[in-house]
């Protein structure tokens, strides 16, 4: 199929995403585009967040690392479902019960401004990188599918690409994603489904056939046994519950839109329906990934993790499925990007800017600042993108839980120690622990072979960070002089 008609499908889209954003804009103003006015529909809400959760990363790497990993994916799986019930019975009650609109003033409320603005800080360093690294990838594949074959060089590639963002999200925010993650979350899930039983039909096998191969070829294989491994079933495990907690619980492009939701029990309806279907489709990426090794040497293809879904579509596979395919990708690459871009904007400007607690700003003047940030941001993405283009790496999902153990442990230690104790904080001291925790962790990583043996750290890394910043919280507080009738109480004195 040729890069102009490609290049054709891709503007059709995107002219839907905008009908889609224009539609749903319409009166929208800062709360519209913070949390959505607290209207939206708690199944939209659940459904378009498979998208945003799942992004461009897990749409080319999951498949892609079965060849080196197996099924071995699945044992994270099975501590995000754990931790997203965590996160529904233990964060949900308190985020509503205070009635937030950014998740970080709970720091403010119970351990202190530089707590809270630590916690912000952390978030957008954890959100640029992981948005940035997974817009990368998926650009990176349009490049190589559309736009080499145009002559069009990637920094306008990933520039035009943010423009379409910022234009079909600068009026609505919240609102206006809702609805866009859902339509896109729609046509991924097709793709991936479309794809899977294209393969099936080629190889000419039955679900349980293909299974039955993919375990003869080692490639259907789900736990690692070995306790020095990083893939080592119960660090996975482990690690996965973390990393939902912090990458959706404690994450504010997650939760802005979960709490956009008018009651609790909606909410948590959303994300245990989002469990359920993640599993579901979780689950087709790796079953996806198997179908690419097989068919991999029956259609002479040699690529390897990242390289191999875009390989076998693009090369061996009929104008059909090629279509299917980019459209399922471009579906994929906007929910990571075009939420993440408006959870920095609200971020930034609710907890360190402050837009809401300014009297001296009218609502005009609040929304151009809001609008300027945003800009700011997209300007920002592009710089990272290009970074990205320059390091590369074979498996960007392994780049993106990796960054996510530096920048979310932090979070997880500010957020355990706020709802563990009722101890106050010297708060001038946090972004100290803060800061030095990372590095530990750093110095701790790069000189495992000394330190730790034969062990290799893994995920756990973002527990060992987390417990170093409740441990540095800890030795910089003091026990409260009255404990607090609620978590949302502050006892907190500036030292």
């Amino acid at each position: 199929m040729s890069p102009a008609l490609l290049f054709c499908i891709l503007i059709a889209y995107f002219a839907l995403l905008l009908g889609v954003a224009r539609a749903t804009a319409r009166g929208a103003n800062n709360d519209s585009f913070f949390i959505g006015n607290k209207s939206s529909n708690w199944m939209l809400v659940a459904f378009g967040m498979v998208g945003t959760t799942l992004s461009g990363a897990t749409f080319i790497s999951v498949p892609g690392a079965v060849g080196a990993d197996g099924f071995g994916y699945a044992q994270i799986l099975i501590g995000y479902v754990i931790g997203y019930v965590a996160v529904a019975f233990l964060l949900l009650p308190l985020y509503y019960r205070l009635r937030l609109t950014s998740i970080y003033h709970y720091l403010d409320v119970r351990l202190g401004r530089r707590a809270y603005q630590s916690g912000a800080g952390f978030f957008i360093l954890s959100r640029l990188f992981g948005a940035t690294a997974r817009l990368y990838l998926v650009v990176a594949v349009l490049q190589t599918i559309i736009l080499d074959g145009l002559g069009v060089p990637f920094w306008l590639t990933t520039l035009v690409i943010l423009g379409m963002i910022l234009l079909y999200t600068y009026q609505g925010g919240v609102k206006t994603i809702v609805w866009t993650d859902t339509l896109q979350t729609t046509c991924m899930l097709a793709g991936l489904f479309a794809c899977v039983a294209f393969l099936l039909g080629r190889l000419d096998l039955t679900i349980p056939q293909a299974l039955q191969q993919m375990q003869q070829q080692g490639l259907a294989r789900v736990f690692t046994h070995d306790p020095n491994s990083p893939g080592f079933w119960l660090k996975q495990v482990v690690a996965g519950a973390f990393i939902v907690v912090t990458m959706t619980g404690m994450d504010q492009e997650m939760m802005q839109k979960t709490i956009s939701v008018k009651t609790l029990g909606d909410s948590q309806k959303n994300l245990l329906t989002l469990t359920a279907v993640l599993v579901v489709v979780l689950g087709a990426f790796l079953f996806l990934g198997g179908l690419l090794y097989l068919y991999a040497p029956v259609a002479g293809v040699t690529a390897t993790g990242d390289k191999i879904f875009p390989a076998v579509v693009m090369g061996h596979l009929p104008a059909a499925v090629q279509i299917v395919f980019l459209v399922a990708l471009i579906s994929a690459l906007f929910p990571s990007a075009d939420g993440a871009i408006t959870a920095l904007t609200s971020t930034f400007c609710i907890d360190i800017l402050g837009i809401q607690r300014r009297d001296d700003l009218s609502e005009a003047a609040r929304v151009r600042l809001r609008r300027h940030v945003h800009l700011a941001f997209a300007v920002l993405f592009l710089a990272m993108v290009l970074v990205f283009k320059w390091v590369d790496n074979p498996s960007m999902i392994v780049v993106i839980l990796k960054l996510a153990s530096y920048t979310y442990g932090p979070l997880l230690g500010l957020f355990a120690f706020g709802m563990m104790t009722t101890r106050t904080l010297q708060d001038r001291l946090v972004p100290v622990v803060t800061v030095g925790a990372p590095i530990l962790c750093a110095l701790l990583e790069y000189h495992q072979h000394a330190l730790l043996g034969s062990y290799r750290l893994g995920l756990e890394l973002l527990i060992v960070n987390g417990a170093l910043v409740f441990a540095g919280l800890f030795a910089i507080s003091r026990p409260a002089t009255a404990s607090p009738a609620v978590a949302g109480v502050r006892i907190t004195n500036d030292v």
